[in-house]
């Protein structure tokens, strides 16, 4: 039986623009404890950024850094949290595996808080990925076009009006985290009389933004209704056909070529691939999964990505 983490203090108003990773991590602790470490490392880092010489701030983060270190123990063994490269690929297909549910959602035009939870937690996860190093352009475009879809169709059904379905033009003001609150789906975790606005998108043509491949509804998605809010749950869209890549035939007959020395940063880029690629697959993504794949493959024969 796992053990109880330690408690946490009120939190500082300082840190307001981590209340919302706390709260993933702590609605992860047992749905994926591995997404939750991370969460809270994030938070961690970031807070230590902000404010860590105030007393309040330095006890904090003290008793998370006890969180931490318990939750370290209890994945101890883990692929995902012993080697940074599994952690990655984690983290990122399982913020890709809620960014694809609700993206499948909004092209349909069902628009939902469940949907509209789905997309700005994808942000939030996405954000957690600088624990590993700067973000990809497309990692950045996609918490861009995650965070304002949330704002945008939460607003939308706030005001009663029909959001716009798929990626749009948007013209106007951008909101703060304080709107989409407002939702029951939306509770955070620590009392609190005002939520933080960390981060006000500006206005942006959201309509050249790549979505990633696979935008449909997996099969067993992890986003779920909090119970006892009045929300509807929608049943599971099946998955739809997926568009496989074409397999380069060359690669099947391919061998070292002569002279390639491969670097040790060659080998943990392949490996990279291979652990994207077995993520993937653990989400049916099988077009991510050969891509990942064919790169990995094109890297260790040629020397070159």
């Amino acid at each position: 039986m796992a053990t109880a983490l330690p408690g946490l203090p009120s939190l500082p108003p300082q840190f307001k623009p981590i209340q919302h990773h706390l709260r993933t991590a702590q609605e992860h602790d047992k749905r994926d404890p591995v997404v939750a470490y991370y969460c809270r490392l994030y938070s961690i880092q970031t807070g230590m950024k902000i404010d860590s010489k105030s007393p309040e701030c330095r006890k904090f983060l003290s008793k998370l850094m006890d969180q931490l270190e318990t939750l370290k123990k209890q994945l101890a063994g883990n692929e995902s949290v012993a080697q940074e490269v599994v952690g990655n690929a984690h983290v990122e297909n399982y913020a890709l595996k809620l960014f694809l549910y609700a993206d499948s959602e909004d092209r349909s035009g069902r628009f939902h808080k469940n949907m509209i939870k789905s997309f700005y937690t994808s942000s939030l996860l996405l954000d957690v990925l600088s624990v590993f190093g700067e973000l990809t352009e497309e990692n950045l475009q996609h918490r861009k076009y995650a965070r304002w879809k949330a704002t945008y169709i939460h607003n939308c059904l706030k005001n009663g009006e029909t959001p716009q379905a798929g990626p749009v033009g948007m013209e106007g003001e951008m909101y703060g985290d304080e709107d989409i609150e407002g939702t029951s789906a939306f509770q955070p975790p620590y009392p609190s009389s005002s939520l933080s606005d960390p981060s006000n998108m500006p206005t942006t043509n959201y309509s050249n933004i790549q979505i990633p491949p696979g935008a449909h509804a997996p099969a067993n998605t992890p986003a779920e209704v909090p119970h006892n809010t009045g929300v509807t749950s929608h049943p599971t869209v099946p998955p739809a056909a997926q568009n496989i890549p074409s397999v380069d035939p060359s690669l099947f007959n391919e061998k070292p070529q002569g002279g390639i020395h491969l670097t040790p940063q060659n080998f943990a880029t392949a490996q990279k691939y291979c652990k994207y690629a077995g993520s993937a697959l653990q989400y049916e993504d099988v077009g991510t999964a050969v891509q990942n794949l064919q790169k990995a493959l094109k890297l260790l024969t040629t020397g070159k990505e």
